[in-house]
């Protein structure tokens, strides 16, 4: 529905800029007025965007696939930056032409009343699909579409420029048709540079303002089970927001529970920041930021290596042999370690959970041993 709409007012904008800049071409050279065929060319390379917005709306707004797994935002990105460029290319040419023809003191014969309507026409029909262009882009969320509105409005400048001079080169003051097709062409080259600037800051991924940082960090704060928030990213694609965080969660809850915890953050940011096309969160037992990435450095023994070193100091041991569980945690850089042991003995859980510390204390990475007794038909205690 969205992209029907945008393209709806991107095909509306196009026929409009084609037929203004037939106009104002024919008119302009019939008259003599540079500052109207300059306008003329600035409703073409309206016409070429429209073209950019069609084809970037059609495919950038397509989802993901096999090879483009975050969907094809990123075409409307690029899309807007060619657009910026030829915006300012189309500038320069103006620009130059018509200051040469200003310092060569070229007569500028008067324009006629036709010209001044058309410049006038040109101008409140501009002015209504600049409003119309940006009501539908600010609907479907469209950078680009927002963009092209923003085109139009250079162009109601522009337009409004080009009239001032007609009318001034129709009392005598030809000079001004020069310098209007020379401000015309600074306000399509600022346009074009715009453009740029905001293309180049998504393509180099730009994060969202530090206020807006600031609420989502708070949002998932707010979320029960959650101890902690850091490392939140953010970076813009074509109208939408992308974000990942590590959430700090209890050291001792279940993986289930901790990604579930997850899941409701990230349900959270979605409905506070209907913008945000993509969250991913990474799952903290303990606050590690300003750590950096651990993968980077040395890591812990895995389970297969860690029952492996357990067993060649307690095999021998009756509570080694009567494990029925056993939970490794990795936190503050040990592998502690519990134990459920099927049936209780007179051995306190602390006592024998003391022995088997005694027994491994040559391992270096080991942290804290805690037993459990399971009886029958009782949960571990």
């Amino acid at each position: 529905m969205h992209n029907r709409e945008a393209k709806r007012a991107t095909y509306i904008a196009a026929w409009l800029d084609g037929l203004l800049g037939c106009a104002k071409v024919v008119v302009g050279v019939l008259v003599g007025s540079a500052a109207l065929v300059a306008d003329g060319i600035h409703s073409f390379s309206d016409l070429v965007t429209d073209g950019f917005v069609l084809a970037a709306t059609h495919y950038g707004r397509q989802g993901p696939d096999h090879d483009h797994h975050y969907g094809h935002g990123r075409i409307e990105t690029l899309a807007t930056l060619l657009l910026g460029s030829v915006l300012i290319f189309v500038a320069g040419g103006i620009a130059w032409s018509s200051l040469q023809r200003l310092l060569g003191g070229t007569e500028i014969a008067a324009p006629g009343l036709w010209a001044m309507l058309l410049a006038l026409a040109a101008l409140l029909a501009k002015e209504w699909l600049f409003h119309y262009t940006m009501r539908i882009a600010r609907r479907v969320k469209s950078k680009l579409l927002e963009a092209n509105a923003w085109h139009s409005r250079s162009d109601v400048l522009s337009t409004a420029v080009v009239l001032v001079a007609l009318i001034g080169a129709q009392f005598g003051f030809g000079w001004l048709d020069a310098v209007a097709a020379v401000i015309v062409g600074l306000l399509v080259g600022k346009v074009g540079w715009d453009l740029l600037w905001e293309s180049a800051r998504e393509l180099v991924d730009t994060a969202l303002p530090a206020d807006a940082q600031q609420q989502m960090h708070q949002v998932a704060l707010e979320v029960p089970g959650v101890e902690g928030v850091h490392d939140l990213r953010t970076r813009q694609s074509a109208g939408h927001a992308i974000v990942d965080l590590h959430v700090v969660v209890g050291p001792r809850i279940s993986v289930s529970e901790a990604h579930e915890i997850g899941n409701e953050v990230s349900r959270r940011l979605r409905l506070a920041y209907p913008a945000l096309s993509d969250v991913t969160f990474h799952i903290d037992p303990e606050d590690d930021a300003g750590e950096g990435d651990p993968s980077r450095f040395p890591g812990l023994p895995l389970r297969p290596e860690v029952t492996s070193a357990l067993d060649a100091r307690w095999n021998h041991h009756p509570a080694w042999r009567n494990l029925t569980h056993l939970e490794l945690h990795y936190l503050d850089g040990k592998v502690s370690v519990a134990l459920v042991i099927a049936g209780a003995t007179d051995t306190s859980p602390q006592r024998l959970a003391s022995q088997l510390k005694a027994q491994a204390e040559d391992i270096g990475w080991l942290g804290q041993v805690e037993v459990l007794y399971e009886t029958r038909g009782a949960s571990p205690h």
